[in-house]
């Protein structure tokens, strides 16, 4: 993912909103595995910009299971930057957890197969 120009605050970084965004959809990967159908973002758990996040970044979000319930799946996510005038070298910028809740068709919560 690279960040582009109408992305940017008045400051001239990444809006903060703009990097949520792209991790909750980053997240939502490894659960829709387990999930198998309808799921949501239910939580927050913690979010930590770390870095700012500047127009050209290419950013690289890596994702894994920290927790698995009976609904819901909790996953930590890390965002890296490599910076546009440095490639090859990466920092983290973000990392953030969040919980993921299957649902069915009336949008109530539903038991996920363990695995």
């Amino acid at each position: 993912m690279i960040p582009m120009p109408a992305d940017c605050n008045a400051n001239g970084d990444i809006f903060g909103g703009w990097v949520m965004a792209q991790v909750d959809l980053a997240g939502a990967v490894v659960p829709a595995r387990y999930v198998d159908g309808r799921m949501a973002t239910v939580a927050v758990n913690q979010f930590v910009f770390k870095q700012p996040v500047r127009v050209g970044d290419i950013l690289s979000f890596f994702a894994a299971v920290t927790r698995q319930g009976t609904t819901s799946i909790t996953v930590q996510v890390e965002v890296y930057a490599e910076r546009f005038r440095s490639q090859g070298r990466y920092i983290k910028v973000t990392e953030a957890s969040l919980t993921y809740v299957a649902l069915d068709d009336a949008g109530r919560p539903r038991k996920i197969a363990r695995r």
